[in-house]
C-alpha cells in the first residue's frame, strides 16, 4: 500500500529522504517551496534567480538530508538557513549587492486577472507605481519585512524565524515601515490633488 506522505511530519520526511524516497522530497517541497522562494526573493530581488535558488535548496536537501539535526533546529529553520546562505553566495559570486530600489512588482502584486481588464490594469499600475515609490524610500530592513508580511503573507512570527531576528525587532520594523508608508502615501495624494486642481476645468470634465 502506498504511503500517504502528507501525513508525515517534517522530521519523518527528512528521514525518508535519507533513504532516497523521492516522494518525501516532493512533499517537503510542497510544504516549504513558497517559504524558501520568498526568502530568496527578498534577498535577491529577482524572480528567476529566486526560483533557481529554491530548486537548488531542495536539491541540497536531497543530497545532505543526513546532516540535519532535529535537536538543533526545526526543519523549516534548517531550510531557511540553507536558502539564506545560498542566496548570499549567489550575490557574492555576482560581486553585487541587493538592489533595494528595484522590486519586480509585476511578480509581487500584479495578478493575471487584472491584466485581462484594461481599466483595472491601469488603476493597478498607478497604485503599484505609488507603492513602489513609497517603498523605495524605506530602509532595506523595513522594506524586507513589508514584502514578507504584506506581499508574501507571512505572520510576524514566521518572519522572525525566516530572518532569524527577535520577534520584537520584526514588530518594530513593521510598525515603523507602516507609519512611514502612511505618511509617504498621504503626502503623494496631497501632491496628486494639487496637480489635478491646477489643471483647466475642461481637462477634468472632458469625456473623450
Amino acid at each position: 500500500m502506498k504511503s500517504d506522505y502528507t501525513r508525515f511530519d517534517d522530521e519523518r520526511l527528512i528521514r525518508l529522504i535519507t533513504e532516497s524516497q523521492e516522494e518525501a522530497l516532493v512533499q517537503l517541497y510542497e510544504r516549504y517551496n513558497r517559504l524558501v522562494f520568498s526568502l530568496a526573493f527578498a534577498i535577491i530581488n529577482d524572480r528567476a534567480t529566486a526560483e533557481e535558488i529554491t530548486l537548488d535548496v531542495f536539491m541540497r536537501v536531497w543530497q545532505k538530508a543526513g546532516t540535519y539535526r532535529a535537536d538543533q533546529a526545526k526543519v523549516s529553520t534548517w531550510l531557511t538557513h540553507i536558502a539564506r546562505h545560498h542566496a548570499i553566495d549567489v550575490l557574492r559570486r555576482r560581486s553585487a549587492r541587493p538592489d533595494h530600489e528595484a522590486v519586480h512588482w509585476e511578480d509581487v502584486i500584479y495578478s493575471e486577472s487584472l491584466q485581462q481588464d484594461p481599466q483595472a490594469s491601469a488603476e493597478r499600475s498607478l497604485q503599484r507605481d505609488r507603492i513602489e515609490s513609497a517603498l523605495s524610500q524605506l530602509p532595506p530592513d523595513q522594506k524586507q519585512v513589508v514584502l514578507l508580511a504584506y506581499f508574501s503573507g507571512y505572520t510576524q512570527s514566521q518572519i522572525a524565524e525566516v530572518l532569524q531576528q527577535p520577534l520584537g525587532t520584526i514588530k518594530t520594523r513593521i510598525r515603523l515601515a507602516m507609519h512611514k508608508l502612511r505618511d509617504l502615501l498621504r503626502d503623494e495624494r496631497l501632491i496628486q490633488g494639487k496637480s489635478v486642481s491646477a489643471q483647466p476645468a475642461y481637462n477634468i470634465s472632458k469625456k473623450d
